[in-house]
């Protein structure tokens, strides 16, 4: 089948204020990007920036721009304000807006930061165009702040970015080596002596251009969308073991000293007894030259490297992400990481020379983004209760200023993960800034055929084709659960460019063949690098159903809000692709849709989308269900796609039997992990946290308790319980206009629902097959069973 899509392309100049940004209409920025003169442009390396102003009464605001690459830690008055820059690329270049006035004092104030670059170590995740730091203020007063040549600098020759050995894939940045002996202490207090700094060099030559500045290239400015990181102090829970030390019984959980003798090499193991995300902080003294090795993990490995129960510590050993430090014998040093790390494990190992070494204290800063649970589950089962909590850790782990796959490995945004995560934010959050920063990223990171990478920031141009349809109906997800159509209205374009690309490689059978790049569908264990079953001709079932599905996404986010001839369009090559799919994949003799044309492979996958496509009518739907139960031949959903099975499942009239399908889940939490892992592997999994596991914390509320959006942006609710034996539960969910509420009573006589909607939504309530209406406000349903 031929198809031609003719998509309108938009041209955009880029303007002198979106290279530097754009505080207001009439103000250019006239700062500079500075950097320290000398310093190699991209060479790795740690480098201090600062500037005293005097304030003769502090002012109610104080507001300042703020951006740098790699990354930058400000200070003021040595309170640290800000971390940044939050992720983005070379032409969506993230600068903070900050008011720094509660922090200012009368008289001498001292403003600095740290900026690092990490060199080829760093992220995957992590562009970059050179070493540079840029600092704006938005009026006369604040302006005095401008970064420029009045502006002190130093490079801290203390730090070398490490290269880590961690096992399997790892994209997530290097450890820090630090040189207490190399280190300059007290550059970020207000009386210390800078007479022997250089002034900060602009990084451009800038020529006068009409009203405004142009650089000779540079970053293209964007105020982030995101509010600050949570920083919160964390304190470990215990030792669990040592080597040639003594370590009294309150360390870690308190501030404890612990000296290690000289010529002696000592091990401590802490626990935190959960997963976490955090700046570590060591404080010492003493032992001139003595090196600390910190070295963090989700877990220990036994000797096959398997990590198993992940409370059990005997017989296995330790290896991961690590940072050193070398001591330079006075008191009181501080080492605490540029970048957080991630950590259930953590073990000090220090070896000292002629003098002893003094740990004086151990602990972590928890940073994250800062969701808040706004959904509530009411409910005497306490293993739901726990499988909510972990979830919604793992959850947390896995964001900070973009979602990411895993916090441990790879802090890497992927689509395919982030639609999951991003169902868990509507749900349990309702925030919806994290959930517009990715679909923006997203967007950003589509090339000129129109498809998406499959993950964003990415510097390595991964290509991932099913993500990219999965990023369709991300936008379907906004439509029915988010609340600013103006923004959705400005990724329709973006949309309408990935399926353009997609049905052209339409075959003239109707089948979707041959895309190029890694088709993956999921961590299935027969499935080469999870790439679902192919003929030799290139189609597949899992490819035409998710072509299928993005179609049907479309079409919806068409009708709401863009164009009724896209619709119409997308209908048309939707109705010819189910068609395709029901005479080339359906087996009459199983009952089931097969993986390929040979019909030799079937799989949950298949199935499970072909239902949630619309593929099967009521009846089969069941059917088609219970196979996926029942039948082991069948390749079978991990942890990731149990999201898509169990809403399929759901949808087939199988939902009652929901409790019965948490068993990985239940696997996780014996073998003692406080976060989901990856695979359904659980005893050799890679990542100890991944959020795509995480899909409880939705189903929990959309499958169980039955709510679910219908309408666009949540006008409507549609509310189909899935209690099976549960007798009492309940729970709230945030909702753009307040909260949805529900409780439930169950007995023999029948059932009985509170229901709560916002005042502007109304829907309906269906049980045992029957529908009842729903109005704004409160609602009590008392639904006898029929005799």
């Amino acid at each position: 089948m031929k198809n031609l899509l003719i998509i309108c392309s938009l041209f955009a100049s880029l303007s002198v204020a979106a290279q530097f940004g754009n505080f207001n209409r009439n103000s250019p920025w006239d700062a500079s990007w500075i950097c320290v003169p000398d310093a190699g442009e991209n060479a790795p390396g740690l480098y201090l920036f600062r500037k005293t102003i005097d304030i003769k009464s502090v002012p109610g605001q104080f507001e300042i721009y703020v951006s740098a690459d790699n990354r930058y830690k400000l200070y003021v008055n040595e309170v640290l304000v800000s971390i940044g820059s939050a992720q983005g690329d070379l032409g969506h270049w993230n600068y903070e807006a900050l008011d720094i006035a509660p922090f200012l004092k009368t008289g001498e104030n001292i403003v600095s930061a740290k900026v690092w670059n990490e060199g080829n170590l760093r992220p995957v995740s992590q562009f970059s165009l050179r070493t540079g730091f840029l600092l704006q203020g938005t009026n006369d007063e604040t302006k005095q702040l401008n970064t420029n040549e009045t502006w002190k600098c130093l490079e801290d020759k203390s730090y070398t970015p490490l290269r880590q050995s961690v096992r399997g894939y790892y994209a997530a940045g290097a450890g820090d080596k630090v040189d207490m002996n190399l280190a300059v202490k007290g550059w970020n207090s207000v009386d210390f002596d800078d007479s022997g700094w250089e002034k900060a060099r602009p990084v451009f030559e800038r020529q006068v251009r009409g009203m405004g500045f142009m650089a000779r290239g540079g970053w293209s400015l964007t105020p982030s969308i995101l509010p600050p990181m949570e920083l919160t102090c964390q304190r470990l829970a215990s030792t669990r073991k040592t080597e040639n030390v003594s370590v009294p019984s309150s360390f870690p959980a308190k501030k404890t000293k612990i000296t290690v003798p000289a010529n002696t090499t000592a091990t401590i193991l802490l626990d935190q007894a959960y997963l976490t995300n955090a700046y570590p902080t060591l404080i010492f003294s003493g032992g001139k030259n003595s090196t600390l090795v910190i070295t963090y993990a989700e877990g220990l490995y036994n000797e096959a490297g398997a990590k198993d129960n992940r409370n059990e510590i005997e017989g296995k050993t330790i290896s991961g992400r690590q940072d050193t430090v070398i001591s330079d014998g006075s008191q009181n040093q501080e080492f605490t990481s540029l970048n957080w790390r991630t950590y259930r494990y953590v073990e000090l190992k220090a070896e000292t020379g002629d003098l002893p070494l003094v740990i004086e204290d151990f602990y972590g800063t928890f940073t994250g983004y800062p969701l808040e649970m706004n959904a509530k589950l009411v409910s005497d089962i306490d293993e739901l209760n726990t499988i909510m909590e972990i979830g919604w850790r793992t959850a947390r782990l896995c964001a900070v200023d973009t979602y990411m796959d895993c916090p441990y490995y790879e802090r890497l945004q992927y689509i395919g993960d982030t639609r999951i995560q991003i169902m868990i934010t509507y749900y349990n959050s309702g925030d919806d800034r994290l959930p517009k920063n990715a679909i923006n990223l997203f967007d950003n990171s589509r090339q000129k055929d129109g498809y998406t990478l499959s993950r964003y920031p990415d510097t390595q141009n991964q290509v991932i084709p099913t993500y990219s349809l999965w990023h369709v109906s991300t936008l379907y997800d906004y439509l029915m659960h988010g609340k600013d159509n103006t923004f959705l209205k400005t990724k329709l374009l973006g949309s309408r460019q990935i399926l353009n690309y997609f049905i052209s490689y339409i075959a003239e059978d109707g089948s979707l063949k041959n895309v190029p790049g890694w088709n993956f569908t999921d961590w299935v264990p027969d499935w080469r690098m999870g790439v679902a079953p192919m003929a030799e001709d290139g189609s597949s079932a899992l490819m035409d159903l998710q072509l299928l599905l993005a179609l049907q996404s479309a079409v919806i986010l068409e009708r709401s809000e863009g164009s009724e001839e896209f619709a119409v369009l997308y209908e048309k090559i939707a109705r010819s692709l189910e068609q395709t799919i029901r005479d080339k994949y359906w087996d009459e003799s199983r009952k089931l849709f097969a993986d390929t044309p040979l019909k030799d492979k079937f799989s949950q996958h298949a199935n499970s989308l072909a239902i949630l496509a619309g593929l099967a009518t009521e009846s089969t739907a069941f059917e088609m269900g219970k196979l996926m139960l029942s039948d082991t031949t069948l390749a079978p959903a991990s942890i990731y796609f149990k999201y898509y099975l169990h809403l399929a499942l759901a949808k087939a009239g199988l939902g009652d039997n929901y409790l019965n399908w948490l068993d990985i889940w239940r696997k996780n939490i014996d073998l003692g992990l406080t976060t989901w892992g990856e695979t359904s592997e659980v005893e050799t999994t890679r990542s100890d946290c991944h959020a795509w596991g995480s899909s409880p914390n939705v189903e929990f509320f959309r499958i169980v308790l039955g709510v679910e959006s219908d309408a666009p942006y949540f006008k409507k609710v549609k509310i189909t319980p899935n209690l099976g034996s549960i007798e009492k539960i309940g729970g709230e969910i945030p909702h753009p206009s307040g909260k949805v509420v529900v409780n439930y009573r169950q007995t023999r006589k029948g059932l009985q629902a509170e229901i709560n909607l916002p005042g502007d939504v109304n829907g309906s309530f269906v049980w045992k097959g029957k529908s009842y209406a729903l109005k704004g406000g409160s609602n009590k349903l008392d639904i006898s069973t029929a005799p």
